[in-house]
């Protein structure tokens, strides 16, 4: 059903190449983006879960007190 639904669009098979293309300068531009981000942003997001200090203030509610 579908492929003579496809069959019968005029220019059908450039929307595979589009859709490609696209994908793959999505990839490029990432891939781009990431290795020109700054090395001490990284490490700082990498280290946000692990960060003990800001975690026990914010369980404790000492965060929610001082803006309140």
């Amino acid at each position: 059903m579908y492929k003579e639904i496809l069959q019968s669009i005029e220019g059908v098979e450039i929307y595979p190449i589009i859709s490609l293309i696209v994908f793959v300068l999505f990839f490029i531009v990432v891939t781009i983006r990431l290795f020109r981000m700054d090395k001490n942003y990284i490490n700082k997001m990498k280290q946000l879960p692990l960060n003990n200090e800001e975690n026990k203030k914010i369980n404790s509610g000492e965060l929610n007190e001082k803006h309140a």
